[in-house]
């Protein structure tokens, strides 16, 4: 699961910044709702909160806020996340952290499993995609 989560194709230059593919790293879909602390830093250096958003389709969601957010994260699609933070050519090491919220599975009484996730990967944002089943959250 760990493994295809970053893809080597994750990271994509845009006018306005990057964009980057994230696999779903756990066995089953999850809703959007159930993820937080969604944090990503490129080359050792963190994204500041405003500077990080998901995109669904055709909105962009503040990082913070898909907590409030209806709708699934199936576990063949890819959540795209949006950095506003030029890239350069070349390899960048990317980091993605985050909480999953698992809501059927408890910690303790009324609690839900908390399950911290940390990916990393050396990425080429000039790299050709590869062809893929996966699609976009949206």
């Amino acid at each position: 699961m760990l493994q295809t989560a970053l893809r080597e194709d994750a990271l994509t230059a845009t006018p306005g910044g990057f964009e980057l593919r994230v696999g779903l790293p756990w066995i089953r879909s999850m809703p959007l709702s159930s993820l937080a602390g969604l944090a990503v830093e490129l080359d050792g250096v963190p994204l500041a909160p405003g500077e990080l958003s998901v995109v669904l389709g055709r909105r962009r969601v503040p990082a913070d806020a898909l907590g409030e957010v209806s709708g699934w994260w199936f576990v063949q699609d890819r959540l795209v996340l949006a950095g506003r933070c030029t890239l350069g050519a070349g390899m960048r090491a990317v980091a993605v952290d985050f909480q999953l919220l698992v809501p059927y599975l408890q910690a303790g009484p009324g609690s839900p499993l908390v399950l911290p996730f940390r990916l990393e990967a050396r990425l080429d944002p000039d790299r050709e995609p590869v062809p893929s089943v996966s699609r976009d959250v949206a």
